[in-house]
């Protein structure tokens, strides 16, 4: 494919978006990559916030559009970065999230098993680099971890990320929760890098403060709200469900690449290139074409989950520190077999409990490192003078029961 001229994309968020000529705007107009513009960005978060309709093509443009803006920072502070290393960045940060399948997460706990979106953006990644002659190797360096320049996959995959950042900023515009309002500009702007780790100028320290409440306020408030989390769990089990018919030979109306889903056992050791390719026809309105269809099944299981999902009819859900007993489980299954004359085991479809957790820094796992004004690195915890944010590096989990709500 030949270099276009120029293509402008006015973002909500940023304003005018510039893509760059070559590989990265053809990598953008593969059918792979246009296909993230049918998948949500949040899943079924829009049952909550209305307008949370945004998609994973408009999150992968708005990271493509900040690592621009990181890149040319660090170079401005006297970063050698290659042409080269900014092109392989910029695609690591295009592509990470194009292996996500329908509604962003409800695949990978339902009909592929062990398969993470992450793993499937490397399979995809992969794909392409093979089609356009290896232009993607040093990007998958990059998206995996392996390239010597360490803080060009910090800026892909950290703590304080670029997908992070564009995430809290544009989840919080389309859900209308000012609480994940970050300041994007003045991250990108306190940005350094010293022995080619990535760290924060000291005057960052607040931006980034702001920027861990900010995580974990969303994820209180709107990632982790009672009602996205059963919205998922239902779509889940809609998809185990229909596995489960198909195995059985069950008929189900589907399209051609969710039926081959359905039917077939797809684990990380079988993932072919081909299975990949069937991948890459799924998108959120395979899930609910078939979904509205089978509103009207003869399964239980299956026609009541759908309908709940379809018609924003949820199951009411508590959330609490302690766990919640077994007898109260019990008690709740009981009362549904009852009512139904369903199977124990089909009443585990509308009645469970779980956990969640949120833990806004991870220090483990590369954590936001201060560079000091003696030029020593610390980590932000230590840093900072705000007592509070020792406490987000510590999991706070908590336990949720699911059932149907009684019938007047």
């Amino acid at each position: 494919m030949q270099p276009h001229k120029t293509t402008i994309i006015n973002d909500p968020i940023y304003g005018f978006i510039t893509i760059p000529n070559g590989v990265i705007f053809n990598l953008i107009q593969h059918p792979y990559f246009q296909r993230l513009r049918r998948i949500s960005q949040m899943g079924l978060s829009y049952l909550v916030y209305p307008g949370a309709h945004h998609t994973r093509f408009h999150h992968a443009v708005g990271c493509l559009h900040i690592m621009q803006k990181a890149l040319e920072t660090l170079r401005n502070k006297g970063v050698a970065i290659s042409n080269e290393e900014e092109e392989a960045t910029l695609i690591a940060i295009l592509l990470h999230d194009i292996g996500h399948g329908p509604f962003s997460h409800a695949m990978e706990h339902s009909i592929v098993d062990g398969v993470h979106h992450e793993l499937i953006s490397l399979y995809f990644m992969e794909a392409l680099n093979a089609e356009f002659n290896g232009s993607l190797t040093l990007a998958i360096k990059i998206f995996k971890g392996s390239y010597e320049r360490a803080f060009l996959n910090q800026l892909v995959s950290g703590q304080l990320d670029m997908d992070r950042t564009d995430y809290l900023k544009r989840d919080s515009f389309y859900t209308g929760m000012a609480e994940g309002n970050i300041n994007t500009e003045r991250i990108i702007a306190m940005l350094c890098v010293k022995d080619d780790n990535l760290v924060v100028s000291p005057k960052g320290i607040y931006t980034v403060e702001k920027f861990l409440v900010a995580r974990r306020l969303m994820y209180w408030t709107v990632y982790l709200h009672k009602t996205s989390l059963v919205a998922e769990q239902l779509i889940t089990r809609v998809l185990k469900r229909a596995k489960e018919l198909s195995h059985k030979g069950i008929s189900l109306p589907a399209s051609s690449a969710l039926l081959y889903f359905l039917k077939n056992k797809i684990t990380k050791g079988n993932f072919t290139p081909e299975i990949l390719e069937t991948f890459s026809k799924l998108d959120d309105y395979d899930i609910i074409s078939a979904m509205k269809e089978w509103c009207e099944h003869d399964d239980f299981v299956l026609r009541e989950l759908s309908k709940c999902i379809i018609n924003r009819d949820l199951p009411k859900v508590k959330i609490r520190k302690k766990a919640f007993a077994k007898a109260k489980l019990d008690k709740q299954k009981a009362a549904l077999v009852e009512r139904f004359g369903i199977s124990e085991y089909e009443a585990s479809y509308f009645v469970f409990t779980g956990t969640i957790s949120n833990q806004a820094y991870n220090y483990t796992h590369g954590g936001i490192n201060i560079l000091t004004d003696n030029y020593k690195v610390v980590d932000i915890v230590k840093a900072s003078d705000q007592l509070s944010l020792k406490s987000l590096t510590k999991a706070v989990v908590k336990n949720y029961i699911c059932y149907p709500k009684p019938k007047g």
